[in-house]
């Protein structure tokens, strides 16, 4: 009972975890397909693919092969790569039409240079985060990854990875490992005022820094911009942060910019930000 409220990651290593009841799961529970389904369309769609060109995609994390039958009726190729035997089993009773592999995307992946025109990833590189053996450290799993990543990839090419990530600290430390790696691009956030329907996709790009889609608001009319950009360029304003004086309008702007790039909820910006106020007596 006391393991119900924790993350999935935090009971254990995932070929553990995902088990043949939690593949069950998968296969049978309406509103998890719909949720993996809907996830597997979004990033898709972030991929920017060209129209009408069926292409030769990778899924990290495949699971049971519901991001991949998205991307069959999409009409493309895909491989799809997880640590767990009992999703993958569950995958080839469905009789999916991608290629499964067994692997551990922490140690690499073992496919040829210029592979796949692109690669998604449904809820699965926040499990990149967590050490399970002393061996294992996050910062050089993630490196791992995305460095082979960057490798297996199409110059040019795009990688949409959905992920929860459990704070702001983790999700730096995940982007920060992509730039080292050679990627730029950003996070999109779908929905950032929801706390149900708030999704994250780190949209990252082989090649140079283009525009970063836009995030999906439910009022998409008067929704604030709600992504954040990484590239290997240092921003500027780090090099004069001493000159700011704490507290004024000049300091709070820059710190809710900087809250901002990390993915976290800040208010929009008004004429009031950062106006003293006066005393109470």
């Amino acid at each position: 009972m006391a393991s119900r409220g924790l993350r999935p990651e935090h009971r254990g290593p995932p070929e553990l975890f995902y088990d043949e009841n939690e593949a069950r799961k998968y296969v049978r529970n309406s509103r998890m397909i719909d949720v993996q389904t809907k996830m597997a369309e979004r990033a898709l769609e972030l991929l920017c693919l060209p129209a009408g060109q069926p292409c030769y995609l990778l899924d990290i994390g495949c699971g049971s092969g519901l991001s991949g039958d998205h991307l069959s009726e999409a009409g493309h190729q895909w491989v799809g790569i997880d640590i767990s035997s009992s999703m993958l089993d569950a995958a080839l009773d469905r009789d999916t039409e991608g290629d499964l592999l067994l692997g551990d995307m922490g140690q690499g992946l073992p496919f040829k240079p210029g592979s796949f025109d692109g690669c998604i990833s449904i809820s699965a590189v926040q499990w990149l985060c967590n050490a399970n053996k002393k061996s294992d450290i996050p910062a050089k799993r993630l490196y791992c990854f995305f460095s082979s990543l960057y490798s297996v990839l199409v110059r040019g090419a795009r990688a949409v990875l959905q992920l929860y990530p459990e704070n702001s600290e983790q999700l730096e430390l995940i982007t920060t490992q992509a730039t080292k790696a050679g990627f730029t691009g950003g996070v999109v956030v779908d929905y950032p005022n929801s706390a149900r329907a708030k999704k994250f996709y780190l949209c990252l790009f082989s090649g140079p820094l283009t525009s970063l889609p836009k995030g999906l608001t439910e009022n998409q009319d008067t929704a604030q911009a709600t992504e954040s950009a990484f590239t290997h360029l240092r921003l500027p304003h780090r090099t004069s942060r001493r000159a700011v004086v704490r507290k004024s309008r000049e300091w709070v702007l820059e710190k809710k910019a900087r809250r901002r790039r990390q993915g976290k909820d800040v208010r929009p910006d008004t004429q009031y930000t950062g106006r003293k106020r006066r005393p109470h007596f």
